[in-house]
């Protein structure tokens, strides 16, 4: 019996972590970026072009371009060209027929290809994303939110202090203890960019992008320095948001993913145990 104690792990303790607004955000969220994602990747395919400044068309120099060749498909980023066939430019449905889009079915709503279901999918979902992230903008700043959670400390700042959370993270060293209940730096500087940054560019440069809007407010297009530029700032952003959601995935994964899981549906979230906790 002694032994079987000896190898019990100790208690953990369990903390509320995620209040409801910020539960509700996160999966409103989720499902609506996704939506906006493959709808937006499907008004891409109608041209597949990006450029920067006012106008832009197939004669006109793109920056980024995704096409086919009757062989290949390519992906091109300035003057580097790369091989894409199967994935973008040219691939395969699963009817076995060869087609030309820049993105897949798969990977775009609707999966056939249609420009007015895939706006009106896109459109729909972008006022549901600007209404929630107002509502919780408003509450994260007069919540307490803003201050509790997200607010990042004078010792924060230390470039020694910034340095060691990355390593920690490269080794997935993630916090335990009281510390796990927390939000380290990294988490911080990410949550605010894209709550705070991308978040609202996405919005901003959408809305620049619509000829209705641009009557309202044609300072949108001088801020942004045209149409085509705007939707290149729209792409990138889009892009970094891809990257925040597969980095945000990993780390949930590795970190213990019932847990993180867990607490995002019902906000109590179990800490671990400290390294150095006896038995």
């Amino acid at each position: 019996m002694d032994e079987i104690a000896a190898l019990a792990s100790p208690p953990t303790k369990r903390v509320y972590r995620h209040r409801m607004p910020t539960r509700i955000w996160h999966w409103v969220n989720a499902v609506t970026l996704l939506i906006l994602l493959m709808s937006g990747l499907m008004i891409f395919n109608a041209h597949p072009r990006l450029y920067w400044g006012q106008y832009g068309a197939n004669a006109d120099h793109a920056w980024f371009a995704i096409g086919s060749t009757p062989q290949t498909g390519f992906v091109r980023i300035g003057r580097a060209r790369i091989e894409t066939t199967g994935v973008l430019g040219r691939w395969t449905d699963a009817r076995g027929v060869e087609q030309t889009w820049a993105f897949p079915g798969w990977a775009t709503i609707p999966t056939s290809y249609s420009l007015a279901d895939g706006r009106r999918w896109h459109l729909f979902f972008a006022w549901v994303l600007s209404v929630a992230l107002t509502l919780y903008m408003l509450w994260a700043l007069f919540g307490g939110h803003l201050a509790k959670d997200l607010h990042i400390r004078r010792g924060e700042w230390s470039l020694r202090h910034i340095w060691r959370d990355i390593k920690d993270h490269a080794r997935l060293r993630f916090p335990r203890g009281e510390a796990a209940a927390r939000y380290n730096i990294l988490q911080k500087f990410s949550y605010i960019g894209v709550i705070f940054i991308l978040l609202p560019l996405m919005i901003l440069t959408g809305l620049t992008m619509s000829p209705g809007f641009n009557a309202t407010a044609p300072w949108l297009l001088d801020l942004f320095g045209g149409r085509q530029s705007a939707r290149s700032v729209h792409f990138i952003a889009a892009s970094a948001l891809v990257l925040f959601f597969l980095v945000h995935i990993v780390m949930v994964l590795l970190a213990g993913p019932v847990n993180e899981v867990r607490s995002m549906i019902t906000g109590w979230f179990r800490l671990p145990p400290e390294r150095n906790a006896a038995p």
